[in-house]
């Protein structure tokens, strides 16, 4: 009988011993399974560290580049730029003239690696004095801190990043001997205003500005010169020189460069004009311009566009009390214009570049009283850019005012910048 019980239990044993170990193997396999998958997870944990690690350090790295520049570089820079014209008016050539247009000696200092100062000095038509129809301005002046995030802050006396040229108006920076009409009587180039500024990047090829400025005088305003027809604005600007600021302005411009070669953008000014001067029929008079401006330089081409807007609101009584006067203030005024150019030679560091403009601009579209609208000015140019160099260009083209024939011109110009 014990016998018998025990050899029952041995092969009891013998015939259950292999599902034990099957079940066992069973759980091995799933646990090497398991700790595999968390294996997998920490792997790819790392790997999406790592790929962060980089980014953060790219972005770093772009951010410190300028400043490591910035502290290799001298701590004083001294530029420049110039530039003299001759036009030829074709139907009276008596009216040809040669002119020294400006000179401008620019001043920047780095304190250190991230504070910086920016000057420029400027004369007009060779020479300043009582007698004389030249000027001498300061065109910029202002300090500038660069701060850890990526952004840089300023104040002082800057330009208003407003279209193409306002901010790039060095001759070797556009095309044509004169600068382009709607960049000069609709938006008043060379624009700059005293007061604060933020400049940043949102990424993606999105760069911003904004500020808070002093603004336009509209008590400056002469109903009985032509000055305001040919640039509203730029016959009420301050530009520094003891600025009425009771109101200031504020501005704003966005830019995106996502794509190689593209420039997409624009930007907006805006504030009251009237300062609360005593007497002034206008003390609500708010000054608005704003504009959309593109470039595009696929290859040897190089295509752009603006178009820019301006508006004076809350100027009835004013315009009532300048009775006849032949130029009231406009409550509107707007241009265009087309470019292309076309880099058609180079050979080492000289490059020609034939262009075509095509623009139309009013400084007095609209008025609030009875007062008559101008017609729009329609201007063709063709011309061409000789550049030697970087820093040196020659320029011809010819200017055709349809409507105003008169007006018609040949064109001749020397520019530099350093």
């Amino acid at each position: 009988m014990r016998k018998n019980f025990v050899a029952t239990a041995v092969v009891a044993a013998f015939l259950t011993s292999p599902l034990v170990a099957q079940a066992t193997e069973a759980e091995l396999l799933a646990r090497i399974e398991k700790l595999s998958a968390e294996l997998e997870a920490v792997k790819a944990e790392l790997k999406a560290g790592a790929q962060k690690t980089a980014a953060v350090e790219q972005r770093q790295q772009q951010i410190e580049a300028p400043a490591a520049a910035a502290a290799s570089a001298p701590a004083t820079v001294i530029g420049g730029y110039g530039e003299i014209n001759y036009n030829r008016p074709t139907r009276n050539p008596a009216g040809a003239q040669t002119d020294v247009r400006r000179a401008v000696i620019g001043i920047e200092h780095r304190f250190d690696e991230r504070t910086k100062l920016v000057s420029e000095f400027e004369w007009e038509h060779a020479i300043a004095s009582a007698g004389d129809q030249g000027e001498a301005a300061i065109e910029q002046l202002y300090v500038e801190r660069q701060f850890g995030n990526g952004m840089r802050g300023k104040a002082g006396l800057f330009l208003i990043p407003a279209g193409l040229l306002n901010t790039s108006h060095e001759p070797t920076a556009f095309y044509g001997v004169e600068r382009n009409f709607v960049e000069t009587a609709i938006i008043p180039s060379t624009w700059r205003e005293a007061g604060v500024g933020l400049s940043g990047d949102f990424g993606e090829g999105f760069t911003w500005d904004t500020g808070l400025t002093t603004g336009f005088d509209l008590s400056k305003w002469d109903a009985a010169s032509e000055e305001g027809r040919e640039s509203p604005l730029g016959s009420i600007h301050q530009e520094g020189q003891l600025a009425k600021s009771r109101h200031l302005s504020v501005h704003g411009a966005l830019n995106w460069r996502g794509v190689p070669g593209l420039l997409l953008g624009g930007s907006v000014f805006t504030g009251k004009a009237g300062h609360d001067t005593a007497g002034f029929a206008a003390p609500d008079a708010r000054i608005s311009v704003w504009d959309l401006h593109g470039r595009y330089t696929p290859g040897l081409w190089d295509l752009s566009a603006v178009y820019a807007r301006g508006r004076i609101a809350n100027i009835a009584a004013l315009n009532a009390s300048f009775g006849d006067e032949p130029a009231p203030v406009p409550s509107s005024f707007a241009g265009w214009y087309l470019q292309a150019a076309y880099q058609s030679f180079k050979s080492g560091d000289i490059a020609l570049n034939p262009f075509v403009r095509y623009e139309q601009f009013n400084t007095a579209s609209s008025f609030t009283n009875q007062a008559t609208p101008d017609a729009d000015h329609k201007v063709g140019t063709v011309g061409a850019n000789l550049r030697i160099g970087e820093g040196v260009v020659l320029k011809a083209d010819y200017q055709k005012f349809r409507g105003d024939s008169a007006r018609d011109r040949l064109n001749l110009g020397v520019g530099f910048s350093y």
